[in-house]
């Protein structure tokens, strides 16, 4: 079991007044004779207690290194995306901006974000995944410190009981799950309600299966809805997958309702302070034995806005303090995220045994907009539509996709 997060968010502050790198080289938009400004406006979706901290201590400390005051904004994740296009729109976005990964390349087309090799910010080091999510017709707009994404979560004391070992496959994922499954509780738990939450569950099994998004109806993406649909339907997962989200999958796994459950790092600091739970992470299973699973990569990647004038200079450095390797590592240690250069995550897990899963999944991730750019989220509507009418028996799984191809105009 890892370090309880909340004592590697007080450690971590510790350490990082001496974690930002010298600061950039202006963007050649600028004037390079121009000071950057003494303060800037940050916006992010950090509104949780744990994430909100931890955050706020990597903003302090990038203040006092580069000694531009941040005048942080918080909104709920769901505001996020409006609350940007709208100040796009009336370029009224803030200096800096934290977004969701799959959301940069819809607010990049807008033309309202600066290339960030303008400011100093290079790429070299880091996972190629995590470049292609910041990146929009060639240009890196977005990086971020570190991400996310999910695995297969599992209470070592239940399957020791049942004298079930961690599954690696589909079949034993289905096996395991079925001889977990007793007395009223489930073998496993996820989350399938209709938006892009659904989706990122979902798209471990897609991917893995050989799916893309381009088409939706593919044989290979039957058999893995297919899959997951049987899960439901034998009995193994509950109906109630299509309601829930992944913060009330893990009330269902952390209340000993479910023996494994589909979900990310940043619930093990949840998980630690079950003192009588015992967990385990192993990477989510694939269809053959020997495959590697191929998951979404989560998390938030950093911006510079279309300001104009000297604050862009100073988000620049604020940005660049964020991204060196030190603060990238504390800021990983704090909310379990894994840091997006390879060999900062490869330290990373071998310091942090419950995050080694999350991180030997990162090498195989995928960014969502990758394939589809900003087409992404009108994809994954249909996509996340899909799932819920096969699960709730509304459709057979490749009739849902088949009209879930038509939805998205892919």
């Amino acid at each position: 079991m890892s370090l309880p997060r909340r004592a590697l968010i007080l450690a971590a502050s510790a350490t990082l007044l001496a974690a930002c790198s010298p600061s950039p080289t202006p963007p050649a938009s600028s004037d390079a004779n121009t000071p950057a400004a003494s303060s800037i406006t940050e916006l992010d979706y950090y509104a949780d207690e744990q994430g909100s901290a931890a955050w706020q201590k990597i903003l302090d400390a990038c203040a006092s290194q580069t000694g531009i005051k941040i005048e942080r904004q918080t909104v709920p994740t769901a505001q996020m995306l409006p609350k940007v296009l709208q100040g796009a729109s009336s370029k009224t976005l803030p200096d800096l901006l934290f977004t969701d990964n799959p959301t940069l390349q819809q607010v990049a087309a807008t033309g309202a974000l600066t290339p960030l090799d303008g400011y100093g910010i290079t790429t070299g080091g880091y996972y190629d995944s995590i470049v292609k999510a910041g990146t929009y017709q060639g240009k890196v707009y977005g990086v971020a410190p570190g991400v996310n994404g999910l695995a297969l979560i599992y209470n070592k004391d239940l399957l020791t009981a049942a004298g079930v070992e961690p599954p690696k496959t589909w079949d034993e994922l289905t096996a395991a799950a079925a001889k977990l499954t007793k007395d009223g509780k489930y073998g496993l738990a996820f989350s399938a309600i209709p938006s892009e939450e659904g989706t990122w569950q979902f798209l471990p099994f897609f991917w893995s299966n050989g799916a893309e998004l381009s088409q939706l109806d593919s044989a290979q993406s039957v058999k893995a809805l297919q899959f997951v649909t049987g899960l439901v339907t034998s009995g193994s997962a509950s109906k109630s997958v299509v309601t829930w989200n992944q913060n009330d999958v893990a009330d269902q796994f952390v209340a000993g309702n479910a023996a494994m459950m589909v979900n990310g790092s940043w619930n093990l600091a949840r998980l630690d302070e079950q003192k009588s739970l015992h967990y385990g992470v192993v990477p989510i299973p694939v269809p053959q034995a020997g495959a590697k699973p191929v998951v979404a990569l989560g998390g938030e990647v950093g911006a510079v806005p279309v300001t104009g004038g000297p604050t862009q200079q100073a988000a620049g450095k604020v940005l660049s303090c964020i991204l060196s390797e030190p603060t990238m590592l504390e800021w990983s240690k704090a909310h379990a995220y894994i840091p997006s250069k390879t060999a900062t995550a490869a330290k990373f897990g071998a310091e942090q045994p419950a995050m080694q899963a999350f991180v030997d999944e990162v090498g195989t991730a995928r960014s969502r907009t990758a394939e589809l750019g900003e087409k992404y989220p009108k994809v994954s509507q249909a996509l996340a539509d899909a799932i819920q009418a096969a699960l709730t028996g509304k459709q057979p799984a490749d009739q849902a996709l088949k009209a879930a191809q038509q939805a998205s105009g892919s």
